[in-house]
């Protein structure tokens, strides 16, 4: 048979053996608490996140592995500002303004997920979450930082 890879979205340092993880977990014969124990043991950092976990299953052996991944941005940004959810109408409503140093370390948090081959590229992409989220950043709409990065302004601080 070899090894099953089950994927589920759990809420930080909360899972639990229903679903989506028992379901998905109960025909490959591993024991189901000991899964949920680990899984809630490595995302207690995330606690209030949801955050995307793998679970790789060895059929044979009954082993299995947990591979964390980092919570969406959207919540990153939205943890940060200390809020429940984004903004209904991002362009008129306005839930929250960030630091440009705090984007930074979301920035860096994601890189390992992000499809960007630098800081400074990585750096926009949290930016353009900002826009959709309704978040200012330094006091003004993250698509003038986002000229700003692309005229050089940041370059001392994006390397």
């Amino acid at each position: 048979m070899g090894v099953k890879t089950i994927e589920a979205l759990v809420d930080g340092g909360k899972a639990s053996a229903g679903p989506p993880i028992g379901p998905a977990l109960g025909p490959t014969g591993v024991n189901v608490l000991q899964v949920v124990k680990k899984i809630n043991e490595l995302t207690e950092p995330f606690a209030g996140l949801k955050v995307p976990v793998k679970i790789h299953v060895n059929d044979e052996t009954k082993t299995f592995e947990i591979e964390v991944g980092t919570p969406p941005a959207s919540a990153l940004i939205v943890k940060a500002l200390g809020k429940e959810k984004g903004s209904q109408k991002p362009k008129t409503d306005i839930i929250g303004d960030l630091p440009l140093e705090k984007i930074i370390e979301i920035a860096k948090a994601k890189m390992p997920s992000l499809l960007c081959d630098s800081l400074k590229s990585a750096v926009k992409t949290i930016l353009g979450t900002c826009v959709s989220l309704g978040v200012t950043v330094n006091g003004v709409n993250p698509k003038q930082i986002i000229k700003k990065i692309n005229d050089g302004e940041f370059d001392n601080i994006l390397k």
